[in-house]
């Protein structure tokens, strides 16, 4: 009987063998690639942060720092002690009131804008951070004679009572406009549900908010 192996017979792989030696060479190029993929990680978290850090305003010698930002189409310079909030800006820098100050922590919704096109809660923002930034205020939504059709709407569905939330939600309801929410009524309370109506004229703002999406 003869002792050599068919051909097609199998060699095992042993702890040095070739497959070992595949394996080790197949791990240590997944280190690699690995480590090149977390150093580019971390080069470009540096960039950004460069990047953010060189945007940022730095205070003077007087202690405050010069903003720039486009409020209603109209570039502004301001100089600002750096923990102004946007609304307080907005409301005590630019005398732009419309925007409220209800419970200035974030939670009625009141003080909203938009910034580049998206809803924020002025309040919980520095204004600092907006340099280059473009701002959106009830003011420059729609002017008298010639107004935003969610305005129209908030009128002649009587969106409102006592009003000081009015603007907040009016400035909430259209940037829902180009958000990804559904029609139904409860997709609407839902997407509105940062922005409170002490008066409780919740029937009439989602009356409002029908009528402003289908314009």
């Amino acid at each position: 009987m003869s002792d050599k192996k068919p051909a097609n017979t199998p060699i095992p792989e042993t702890a040095g063998g070739a497959g070992a030696d595949l394996g080790r060479r197949g791990f240590l190029q997944m280190v690699g690639i690995t480590g090149a993929a977390s150093g580019l990680g971390l080069s470009l978290e540096g960039r950004a942060a460069t990047d953010a850090a060189a945007a940022t305003p730095v205070a003077g010698s007087d202690g405050l720092v010069a903003v720039r930002m486009k409020i209603n189409g109209k570039a502004q310079s301001l100089k600002l002690d750096p923990r102004t909030t946007l609304l307080d800006a907005l409301r005590e820098h630019v005398q732009l009131t419309g925007t409220k100050k209800g419970c200035d922590h974030g939670q009625c919704g009141a003080c909203t804008v938009h910034v580049n096109g998206r809803r924020v809660n002025a309040c919980l923002s520095l204004a600092a951070m907006h340099e280059g930034d473009e701002i959106t205020t009830i003011e420059g939504l729609g002017q008298p004679g010639k107004l935003h059709p969610m305005q129209e709407a908030f009128l002649e569905h009587d969106g409102y009572q006592c009003g000081y939330c009015t603007s907040g939600q009016i400035m909430s309801a259209v940037a829902i406009l180009e958000e990804p929410w559904g029609s139904s009524d409860a997709e609407v309370r839902e997407a509105m549900s940062g922005n409170i109506c002490r008066c409780g004229a919740y029937a009439n703002i989602l009356a409002a908010i029908r009528k402003g999406r289908a314009a």
